[in-house]
């Protein structure tokens, strides 16, 4: 069974947006106030604290414009966070709660189909490791099962 790695956005996009840098629609981020319930930033991995600044934003986790190139709403705080590391440990806020997507992607950032599967927080760890030990799927993207924000990037470690 393959070893993973659990890949925020980059500390070099989260920069990028925090110096006011346009979105995957061209646009300036969005700034709100967290209320500390489901405002995930997605460099960090951690909920963004109650009362903190936020930036809500449109966001494609591939490197250039395709059909299959998802783009959706991401939260970032507004102001610089420590980008997740902590290697294959699945990030503590998408362990439980709603059911996350889970879904395999070849050399070419498409799609691979069949890959796509609604799992349980505490699955997707194991159901990644099946994705990633077959030789056509080349990363695994896990997103929200509600609204498909995505949540992070899984590779081989």
């Amino acid at each position: 069974m393959s070893k993973i790695r659990v890949t925020p956005i980059s500390t070099e996009e989260a920069e990028a947006y925090w110096a006011g840098g346009l979105d995957a629609n061209g646009m300036v981020p969005e700034r709100a106030i967290s209320d500390g319930v489901g405002v995930p930033c997605r460099h960090c991995l951690q909920i963004v604290e109650e009362g903190a600044p936020y930036l809500i934003l449109a966001h494609r986790p591939f490197p250039e414009k395709q059909p299959y190139a998802e783009v959706g709403p991401i939260f970032l705080h507004a102001y610089r966070c420590q980008a997740y590391d902590q290697g294959g440990e699945i990030p503590a806020l998408h362990r439980g709660g709603e059911p996350r997507i889970v879904r395999g992607y070849g050399t070419d950032n498409r799609i691979l189909y069949g890959t796509g599967k609604v799992v349980p927080g505490d699955e997707i760890e194991s159901y990644a490791k099946d994705l990633l030990d077959r030789d056509d799927v080349a990363f695994v993207h896990v997103r929200s099962s509600m609204n498909n924000c995505y949540g992070f990037r899984i590779d081989r470690a």
